[in-house]
């Protein structure tokens, strides 16, 4: 239901619609509330009443990482198998310890665990169409329900925002973005002698090998987007846009490399968190055309790990991986 790695999902995102901007901000420094009290919220599936600060929460997809991270009062969650390795110890022990109430797919939503939770919110991680898989009205008579979930893959930022927000746990959340930004900052200004200066592409962890394709990623994609944040800019656009992801990757065959890559400076790939390249990324690097690539004769291509990230602790990792990629820059 939740792994941006399915094909499902996938076009979800570029099928999905623009984002609705989140109601009355409020995080959990406010005047203790009373009991009862209640605000309106405004998420992708309209305005919901919902609790000022809930006691027992629900989360799926994306919403999951970003709840965990932020301590959010979880009773239930979705499986989110694509983040555990970017998860740190404790987060991990907190993901595997928590009744799971659905699975990968939406077809696997158990709404009897979610009833038995007894949560007095529940938040949905998903983009709009995959709504069309959930029994909406069985799960709006358990608790309210907060759909909040990314169009774009850079996105994460504004949605797991919104999401700490639903949960009231914002504070602790923003508190985590303000480490980033100043990681981030520090970062860029490590690297501004050398990196605005390149024009870079990127190579994603999405192609296809069984049809011979790979995946560009351009400003905005998943592979890209926290790279951009330390001042890199990855040159061109995709061809035929589409809505959402469509709009930032594409999907060349083997035999468009060149035509594709072969302008750029230097080169990032995606790989995975414990260093190794997934399938997708190892076809595209055993490639001959990939060896003849400017870029690559000059020895300017580097490995990031993390690339996935959806929350800022996730990203923290990697700023972090993007450094030890990026340092032998400063040595040229």
């Amino acid at each position: 239901m939740f792994t941006r790695r399915s094909a499902g999902l996938v076009g979800a995102l570029a099928l999905a619609l623009t984002l609705s901007a989140c109601g009355s901000s409020h995080d959990d420094t406010a005047d203790t509330p009373k009991k009862n009290d209640t605000r309106v919220f405004t998420a992708d599936n309209g305005k919901v009443k919902i609790p000022v600060h809930p006691k027992r929460v629900v989360a799926t997809g994306y919403a999951v990482p970003t709840l965990i991270e932020a301590g959010a009062p979880l009773v239930g969650i979705s499986s989110w198998q694509r983040g555990e390795p970017m998860m740190d110890g404790q987060e991990l022990a907190t993901y595997k310890k928590l009744t799971k109430v659905a699975g990968e797919q939406a077809s696997e939503t158990n709404y009897e665990a979610i009833a038995e939770a007894k949560p007095d919110l529940i938040v949905l991680g998903v983009p709009v169409p995959v709504l069309g898989d959930i029994d909406m009205k069985r799960l709006t008579s358990i608790a309210p329900v907060v759909a909040i979930g990314p169009t774009l893959p850079s996105q994460w930022r504004d949605v797991s925002t919104k999401q700490a927000d639903a949960a009231g746990v914002l504070t602790k959340y923003e508190s985590d973005k303000a480490t980033y930004e100043a990681e981030a900052a520090k970062l860029k200004k490590k690297y501004q002698k050398v990196l605005p200066q390149l024009k870079l592409g990127h190579v994603g962890a999405y192609g296809d090998t069984s049809k011979g394709t790979f995946q560009r990623e351009f400003n905005g994609s998943w592979g890209t987007n926290v790279v951009q944040d330390v001042g890199a800019d990855y040159y061109g656009k995709v061809k035929k846009a589409g809505p959402g992801s469509k709009s930032v990757s594409e999907y060349p065959s083997m035999e468009e490399i060149t035509d594709s890559l072969g302008q750029a400076d230097a080169i990032t790939y995606s790989v995975n968190a414990d260093g190794s390249v997934p399938d997708s990324v190892k076809y595209v690097l055993d490639s001959k055309l990939w060896k003849n690539l400017p870029a690559v004769k000059k020895k300017m291509t580097f490995p990031i790990a993390y690339t996935e990230a959806s929350t800022y602790g996730d990203a923290l990792k990697t700023l972090k991986a993007i450094d030890k990629a990026f340092a032998p820059l400063l040595d040229k």
